[in-house]
Parts: C-alpha cells; sequence; structure tokens
C-alpha cells in the first residue's frame, strides 16, 4: 500500500482509536489526539507542490476487484491537492477551535472527533480517487458521516430533523450520480476519471451522454446545495458551530464543485452543461442572497450566504466550460471563469470559515446568536469584532481583501459571457452579468448585517443570557489565521497563481494545454476604470442605502406566503409518503401469519412460473440420473407418510415423534449417499430439534379434547399444490440444464495437495467456504448477544418490578 492510500485511509483508520483515547485519558481532551492528524497529512499533501506545479500527477493503485474495473486508484493532481489541501489544512483549523468550543466534561467528544475523522477521510476519499465507483463509496461517507455530525446533538428535534433532510436530499443525488456513474461505463468500459477524459470525444454524440450529464449533475447539485436542493443546508446548522464551519467552508458542500470541476472535460462542450451549470449556479446566487438578508440568526446568515457564494461557483465553472470551444489558449478570454471559481473557492474557504468560528465565539460568550438580541459588543469582544469585520468585508467583495478580487474576476467571467457567439447567448447572456449584479447587491448587505447589527448600535444586557466577554485565546487562534489569510492572499494573490490555481486549471481544461504549456495567471488589484469597477461602485452604492433602509423594505419578505416555501414542500412530501406507506402497509400487515404465507407463496409461484415459462426453461433430462434402489424407494415412502401422518396426529408428543422419523430417515439417505459427516449432522441436530420440542411442549397446555371441524380451503390448497409443483419443476430443471461442470471434482483434486486435508467436507467448511462459515458463526454470535440482552433487561424489569 502506497503513502498516499495510507494517508487517504489515516483519518478512517485512526478514528477506531478515538473511543480507547477518550476512556484511558478522561483529564485530556480528546481533540489534542485528533489534530495531529490533519497537520500530518497538511504536510504531506504540501510535498506534492512541487509535482503539480511542473503540471505533472502521481497515480497509486491497489487492486480491488479487477475482473470488474474496480480498483482503489488514488491520483493526485491540482485539482485534487487543492481540495485535499484545503480539507486537511481547514480540518486542522477546526479541530484546535472545537478543543477549546466543546468541554470536555459536557460533550461526548468520543463520538464528535470519531465523526469528524470518518467525515475528512471520506472527503479525502472523494476528491482523490480515480476510479469512479470508489468515489462513490467515499461520496456516500460524506452523506452518512455529515448526518452524524449535524444529528451529533441527537437530543434536540431540530438536530435530528436537519441530519434526516441533508442525508435525504444528498443520498438521493448520490444515487443519481451513481446512474450517471454507471451509464459512463456503458458507454466507455472504464470507471477511470482519467480514462473517460480520453474518450470524452468519442462519447459525446452517444445517446446515452445526456442522461449521464444529467445524473452527474443531480449528485452534484443536490451536494453543494444549489436550487432548488439547498434547502437541507440552512437546517444542517444545527450542528456544532466547528462543524458547520468545516463542512460549509472547505468540504461537504464543496464535494459537488469538486465534481463539476472534475466532470467539466467529460461534458464540458456540451450546451446544456454550460446553460445547466451556469443557470442554477447564478439563480442559486441571487436566491441565497436574497433570502440572507432576511435571517435574524447569525448561523442562519452564514448558512445562506455559503448556498449564495456556492451558486457563484457554481455559474463561474459553468461558464469557464465555454473555454473549451475556443482553440487558441492566448485569445481564450473564459478561462478567467475558471480561474476566478479556483480563486474564490480558496477565498471563501478562508473568510466563511473565520465568520462561522466568529457566530461560534458570539455564541459561546452571550448565549445567542439572535441579531435582534446582539448590538454594541465591539466593546467587549473587540478581537472578534476584528475577525468578522475582516470576513464580511471579504465576502462582500470589498478592498483590499481578498473576496474583492475573486468577486472582481467573477463580474469580468460574466461580462465575457455577453460576448459569446454560442448558445444564443447574444440574447439571454445579458442576463448573467445583471443576476450577479443584484446578488452582489444583497451580499453586501448581509454582510453589513451581519457585522453591524452584531457590534454596533444599542448594547441589550438584558436579552443576554451571559454577560459578554472576549473568548480566550484557543477560541480565537484559528479564525485570526484564517483572516490573515484574507489579507494575506489579498495583498499578494499570485503567491496561490503558479502553486495551486494554475495547476488546477490544467485539470478542469487539460484540452487547452499543449505539451509542455501552463495557464499563465496573474491577478492584480488594478485594471483601469472598467465596467467591472463600475459595477463594484454600483454595489456598494446601492448596498448602503439597502443597508440604511432594510428594516422598511425587509417586509416585502412577508408578501410571499410561507406556504409556498420549498421546505413546506420538502415536509409535505415526507409526510405523503410517510402516510401512503402506512397505509400501503395497513392493508396487508393484518396479524395474520396465513395473510403473510398467502401472499409470499402466491408471489413466488407467479414470479418463478412465469420466469420458467417466459425462458422456456422447463426440461427433464433423466439421462445423468443415478439408478434408484428399493431402499431409496422405501425411505421416501416412509418420509412421506411420516410427514402426512403429522396433518392427522392427535397429540403432540406423535407430533413430535413423527416429526423426528422425518428427520431420521433424512439422515438415512445421507448414510446412502456415502456422506457420513452429513449423516451425523442431521442425527445430533435431530435429536436435540426433538429434546427442545419436548422441553417447550411440556409448558404448553393440553389439546382440546373435542374436535374442531377445519373448513377446507381451496386457496390454501391450490398454493400448497402450486409451491410444491414449482418447486420440482425448478429442481429437475435445474438438474437437467447444467451450464458448467460440476465443482465437485475441483474440491476432489484439489483438497489435499491446497488445503492439506483429507475430510473434503471439513476442508470445504474451513478453507474454501472460509469466511461463508465465519460469516455464519458471526451471525450466531450477533443472535447470541441479542438473545442475552433480551434476557438480561428482562432480568432487570423483574428486579425493578
Amino acid at each position: 500500500m502506497s503513502s498516499l492510500h495510507l494517508a487517504i485511509l489515516a483519518p478512517l483508520v485512526l478514528s477506531i482509536f478515538i473511543p480507547l483515547f477518550y476512556r484511558i485519558f478522561r483529564y485530556i481532551h480528546t481533540g489534542w489526539f485528533v489534530l495531529p492528524i490533519p497537520i500530518v497529512l497538511f504536510v504531506y499533501f504540501l510535498t506534492f507542490l512541487p509535482e503539480t506545479m511542473r503540471g505533472r500527477s502521481l497515480i497509486e493503485m491497489i487492486n480491488w476487484i479487477p475482473s470488474l474495473g474496480i480498483n482503489f486508484t488514488a491520483k493526485v493532481d491540482g485539482l485534487g491537492l487543492l481540495f485535499a489541501l484545503l480539507i486537511t489544512g481547514i480540518g486542522a483549523l477546526v479541530v484546535l477551535y472545537s478543543i477549546y468550543y466543546l468541554a470536555k466534561n459536557k460533550e461526548k467528544l468520543n463520538h464528535f472527533y470519531v465523526y469528524l475523522l470518518l467525515f475528512m477521510g471520506a472527503m479525502l476519499g472523494v476528491v482523490l480517487s480515480d476510479n469512479l465507483i470508489v468515489m462513490y463509496g467515499f461520496w456516500e461517507l460524506t452523506s452518512f458521516s455529515s448526518f452524524l455530525l449535524i444529528g451529533y446533538w441527537y437530543e434536540r428535534d431540530k438536530s435530528r430533523y436537519g441530519a434526516q433532510k441533508s442525508m435525504l436530499i444528498t443520498v438521493f443525488g448520490g444515487l443519481a450520480m451513481l446512474g450517471g456513474i454507471i451509464l459512463l461505463y456503458i458507454m466507455t468500459g472504464t470507471y477511470s476519471v482519467t480514462e473517460l477524459i480520453s474518450q470524452a470525444n468519442a462519447i459525446f454524440n452517444n445517446a446515452l451522454f445526456v442522461p449521464a450529464l444529467v445524473c452527474i449533475l443531480l449528485g452534484a447539485f443536490t451536494k453543494s446545495a444549489q436550487f432548488p436542493f439547498y434547502i437541507w443546508l440552512p437546517d444542517a446548522m444545527e450542528a456544532p458551530t466547528p462543524v458547520s464551519a468545516y463542512l460549509h467552508s472547505a468540504t461537504m458542500v464543496k464535494a459537488g464543485i469538486y465534481l463539476v470541476a472534475r466532470f467539466t472535460p467529460v461534458f464540458g462542450e456540451h450546451f446544456l452543461w454550460f446553460w445547466l451549470v451556469t443557470s442554477v449556479g447564478i439563480l442559486t446566487l441571487v436566491w441565497g442572497s436574497i433570502f440572507a438578508v432576511k435571517q435574524t440568526d447569525l448561523k442562519a446568515i452564514l448558512a445562506f450566504s455559503t448556498v449564495s457564494q456556492l451558486g457563484l461557483i457554481m455559474s463561474l465553472l459553468g461558464a469557464g466550460a465555454a473555454a473549451l470551444h475556443y482553440e487558441f489558449l492566448d485569445e481564450n478570454i473564459y478561462t478567467v471563469a475558471v480561474t476566478a471559481a479556483i480563486f474564490h473557492l480558496i477565498n471563501h474557504a478562508t473568510f466563511k470559515g473565520s465568520l462561522f468560528m466568529a457566530a461560534g465565539i458570539i455564541d459561546h460568550e452571550t448565549g445567542t446568536r439572535d441579531i435582534r438580541k446582539l448590538g454594541g459588543l465591539m466593546h467587549f469582544m473587540p478581537i472578534t469584532f476584528t475577525i468578522s469585520i475582516i470576513g464580511a468585508f471579504s465576502m462582500a467583495g470589498l478592498p483590499p481583501f481578498n473576496g474583492f478580487l475573486s468577486k472582481e474576476m467573477f463580474f469580468t467571467a460574466m461580462v465575457h459571457v455577453t460576448e459569446m457567439d454560442l448558445f444564443n447567448l447574444n440574447t439571454w447572456g445579458i442576463l448573467f452579468p445583471v443576476l450577479a449584479w443584484i446578488a452582489s447587491i444583497f451580499t453586501f448587505v448581509y454582510s453589513m448585517i451581519l457585522v453591524f447589527k452584531t457590534f454596533t448600535g444599542k448594547y441589550q444586557p438584558d436579552k443576554l443570557d451571559k454577560k459578554p466577554h472576549e473568548a480566550p485565546m484557543g477560541l480565537l487562534i484559528s479564525p485570526v489565521i484564517l483572516v490573515s489569510l484574507v489579507i494575506i492572499f489579498g495583498f499578494f494573490p499570485n503567491l496561490l497563481s503558479d502553486s495551486l490555481i494554475s495547476p488546477a486549471m490544467a485539470s478542469i481544461l487539460p484540452s487547452l494545454l499543449g505539451a509542455g504549456e501552463e495557464f499563465m495567471v496573474h491577478i492584480s488589484f488594478w485594471h483601469g476604470p472598467n465596467i467591472e469597477l463600475f459595477m463594484t461602485l454600483g454595489v456598494i452604492i446601492l448596498g448602503i442605502i439597502l443597508f440604511k433602509t432594510h428594516v422598511k423594505w425587509k417586509k416585502i419578505y412577508k408578501a410571499v406566503p410561507e406556504k409556498l416555501a420549498l421546505n413546506r414542500f420538502y415536509d409535505f412530501l415526507i409526510e405523503g409518503i410517510q402516510s401512503v406507506s402506512y397505509k400501503v402497509t395497513n392493508t396487508y400487515m393484518n396479524g395474520s401469519i396465513r395473510s403473510y404465507l398467502v401472499y409470499i407463496f402466491t408471489f413466488f409461484i407467479v414470479i418463478l412460473a412465469a420466469t420458467l415459462i417466459g425462458k422456456n426453461a422447463f426440461t427433464i433430462d433423466t439421462s445423468n440420473v443415478s439408478s434408484i434402489g428399493v431402499y431409496e424407494v422405501a425411505l421416501a415412502i416412509l418420509v412421506v407418510l411420516a410427514s402426512i401422518c403429522i396433518l392427522f396426529a392427535k397429540s403432540r408428543m406423535t407430533s413430535i415423534i413423527l416429526l423426528g422419523a422425518v428427520g431420521y430417515t433424512v439422515s438415512l439417505f445421507y448414510v446412502l449417499f456415502r456422506a457420513p459427516d452429513l449423516a451425523l449432522t442431521q442425527l445430533v441436530i435431530e435429536t436435540i430439534s426433538v429434546a427442545l420440542f419436548l422441553v417447550c411442549f411440556y409448558h404448553l397446555p393440553k389439546l382440546r379434547r373435542f374436535e374442531t371441524r377445519m373448513r377446507f380451503r381451496f386457496t390454501n390448497a391450490l398454493i400448497s399444490v402450486g409451491v410444491g409443483v414449482v418447486v420440482t419443476l425448478i429442481a429437475l430443471s435445474a438438474h437437467s440444464n447444467k451450464l458448467f461442470n460440476s465443482i465437485s471434482q475441483y474440491y476432489v483434486e484439489n483438497t489435499y495437495t491446497e488445503a492439506a486435508g483429507k475430510n473434503m467436507v471439513n476442508v470445504i467448511l474451513v478453507d474454501f467456504r472460509g469466511f461463508d462459515t465465519l460469516f455464519e458463526i458471526t451471525v450466531l454470535a450477533i443472535a447470541s448477544l441479542g438473545i442475552f440482552g433480551m434476557i438480561k433487561l428482562r432480568l432487570n424489569r423483574r428486579k425493578e418490578g
């Protein structure tokens, strides 16, 4: 196993030991044992920078299911490395923050850090897997682990609701993505992303291309909270703040962004990819920014702002796909959209992570996140105020912070879209810069609300649960580091140009580069008095006006009926599904075992008989049947007679004896067929069964002395005969249609040489079918534990009674 595979699996493996550390080292915060993991991984991934900067990538493979083309192939290229650094770098800061945010004597830290490491490992698996099936496995693990993280405070109704909503929506998208993966495999015969990119032109006109495109985008849109699937993200705010900071700045919601970026070389040239990704992204941007202004909870504002910012990045990736339609790199103005997407991806991680942490500090030190109760905190929490104003100004796109630079590039990309002579953009293209400008105005407004409604204005101590004060240094370290990066990347943006942005662009737009070529990225503050600058000035002017008057015009939100909200539709859908399922279930779950058996056996007869008839599979061939002797006939007659007599027995003792006779007679068959081991096993089982029946029946009431005449049921008789006939025909047809040579000869030839055993049956059970036997033992062990638990519970109840 390579070091790259170990790096991906390290968080998953080490999560196993967290409960042990939690139990042994009670007086040490468990987070201190977790913190070295993301730090070491971050440093490890930094060592790949020289290779990716040269345009190279590293691929390591472990064979898993090679016959199906499924191998654990890990690949580090510019795009994967960028996300790996975000996952581990932000992860390290989040773990450090959580050490001071979560009290070791109040929280179940063993649960929290296990979930967090599972999520970290799953995200690394998603962004570094070259095999689509492996990537899908990690993708669903992110949904599962985020479900656990969001529902960490499971005793709260809202936490459980938010966790369930995120799971249902993202898993739905994941299943759609799996469908897209399967369609891609049908078209190309490979699960490798690298090979898919090389075959992109060949599958462009395939009939399955568009369905695969739509399925992949469903997975991306649900994960990255795009309209209309964004509704899970605000409810995910019920998670602890460290979780919110991690999921919404660098990981969970960025997985869909990664998916779109990774598949742009495959689908990007199709017009549907451009329109879907760009339109959904710009709509999400506008929708999220408008509804962020409406919120009164700090984390809710940040949640809708995350929705909005994700829409911005998504729209940039969609617009950047237009670059694939132009051959000359020097004149390709549409690559700026991809540059802006990657740059803003990094910037968003820095300012959004710091803002979430600042919101957590405010909640931690005041006892509330409601901006209606906050105000005047600047004097009590000057450092937190500084963190918040830097993060918010960067999010609003104000200079001299990094968000200003990527926002200007966003405007540039949207303006360039109107100049395209493709996809009828000469008509509809004007909507993109207009909507981008409107969304930026509302982004400015909610950024100002976030800061000034919290830290300025009237101080309201009577509405606070605690007397506010500055947070301890431990809580401030992580957000201070992030806002420092906001400033550094603002003044020195080209620190990222050659190291991260250019290699990531090479992964997204590989077809634009020739041998030895690379994207030349240069980011600067001043480009002269252009249209983007005037758009920014308009954003600031109108934003200030709307912020100052938002109390008056905010009432417009009440004009939209609550019942038209998407959350209401989601709740209605879930409640409807539950109601219908209850009604359907109650129609057949009537408590009658006979009814259940009728359903089961009827389905059994219809499906199997229809299959056999439809496939013309009824065949009876007696050429390979051994001769039947008098002993076999006698034993068969004995089994049939004993079985029939059980039905007419008038005492339990007689029934048990007849049932035992059937079992012992079957063991004689094994003796005749020279299978002494099976015969002995059958004898032991029958003896134990008879003894158990006798013990159990001893405690039952005696049979009634009077006879009850049972009415003949034609349905029962028909079903019974039908099951018997179908099973018999299947057995005879299966024996008569042997498509392969029997495996028995393999066991005869290899039992002694391969397994060093003379008893073939034992060798098959222990060696050739070792896993099967192990799983059977495991099932018995689990059943035993369950029985022990029920007995223990019953004894405890008796003691309490």
